[in-house]
């Protein structure tokens, strides 16, 4: 009981080793842009050259048939999951908001569409 709260404690103050880095990202629209996780926050560096810079703190760790997904809250107190929906496969996945919807595909190598992770071949 006290090595899980003591794994909960450390999780919940900084980002995860397994999204930690560069992300190649497109949004619901098609804009590809790129996001790097750090500890405790994150940036999006547009094409165009803008940039966005938030705080996170990772709250949820959730393992389900291989299948992982991690929950981060803004400073401004906006939730959203890093899922990755590929059992053992943490190269590419999504960033959902509180709602369910998908906000950005991710990938560690190249832009990706939500189809290109869920096609079979």
């Amino acid at each position: 009981m006290l090595f899980a709260l003591t794994a909960l404690l450390l999780t919940a103050c900084s980002g995860s080793d397994t999204y930690r880095g560069d992300w190649k990202a497109t949004d619901s629209k098609g804009v590809q842009l790129d996001i790097t996780f750090e500890a405790k926050n994150f940036i999006l560096k547009y094409k165009d050259g803008k940039i966005r810079d938030f705080n996170y703190s990772q709250n949820s760790v959730k393992t389900e048939n291989f299948v992982e997904t991690y929950g981060i809250k803004l400073d401004d107190g906006r939730r959203y999951d890093i899922h990755f929906p590929i059992a053992s496969d943490e190269s590419m996945g999504f960033i959902i908001d509180g709602g369910g919807k998908i906000m950005y595909t991710i990938s560690r190598d190249e832009y990706k569409t939500r189809d290109d992770i869920y096609r079979l071949d």
